[in-house]
């Protein structure tokens, strides 16, 4: 791949809450990864159409409502209806420790919780993304 990392950051749903979405966005665009930003509210449709348009290597859904175990599925059942089935899907935000293993066994990658280092989630990224590791 001769081309930067394409990583869609989204904020599905009501929450309103974007400045941890931002920072993520900055710091994985200073890494050298292009990014796409979606901005506040958007539904798992909006957000698996600009994946697929985007023709994203990833996608990073920022979700601090408590609404992942309904956004969530959506977002990945819909990526795979439209054939990005192998784009990576993370989840960053809020999240109880008790809901991982079920974003794990619906699809998701990695689930990053508040405190996550940086640093991390740009190696996670792209050692998934590239096979190095």
């Amino acid at each position: 791949m001769d081309r930067p990392i394409r990583v869609v950051i989204a904020k599905p749903g009501l929450d309103g809450h974007d400045r941890g979405a931002k920072i993520i966005a900055r710091s994985l665009r200073d890494a050298g990864m292009e990014i796409i930003y979606t901005g506040l509210h958007q539904t798992p449709e909006q957000i698996a159409a600009t994946v697929v348009q985007e023709d994203a290597d990833a996608v990073g859904l920022s979700i601090l409502s408590g609404a992942h175990m309904t956004l969530v599925p959506r977002v990945v059942d819909l990526l795979r209806a439209e054939g990005a089935g192998d784009v990576l899907v993370m989840v960053g935000g809020t999240i109880p420790r008790d809901d991982i293993p079920a974003l794990k066994e619906l699809g998701v990658a990695e689930v990053f919780t508040p405190g996550a280092p940086i640093q991390g989630m740009v190696d996670f990224i792209t050692s998934s993304v590239r096979g190095q590791g």
